[in-house]
């Protein structure tokens, strides 16, 4: 996906909030981070699990990319990367934004 098709509600001033129903935390018996919900749950790759630890309601994408790319240096530009989760898990309804 290139970044043009990334969806346009996508800004590096919004700041996404886990939705309510979901829960993420690390499971050990599964070796990831997941999403936990009433009925079921969702296995985080590595990526994705990185960027739900940052998110808290608090920060913007733009801080979230950010610190990211401290953390991963030798990465590249992770923008596109983390503008597709963030616009996917919005379309799933794991994450709220402003």
């Amino acid at each position: 996906m290139t970044t043009a098709t990334v969806s346009s509600n996508i800004s590096p001033t919004m700041t996404p909030s886990l939705n309510a129903m979901f829960r993420f935390q690390w499971e050990k018996a599964q070796n990831c981070f997941v999403l936990l919900f009433p009925e079921g749950m969702v296995k985080l790759n590595g990526g994705a699990g990185e960027i739900m630890q940052l998110i808290d309601g608090e920060k913007n994408l733009q801080q979230i990319t950010d610190t990211l790319h401290t953390k991963f240096p030798d990465a590249g530009d992770l923008t596109t990367d983390v503008n597709e989760f963030i616009s996917t898990a919005i379309e799933k309804k794991w994450l709220y934004h402003d």
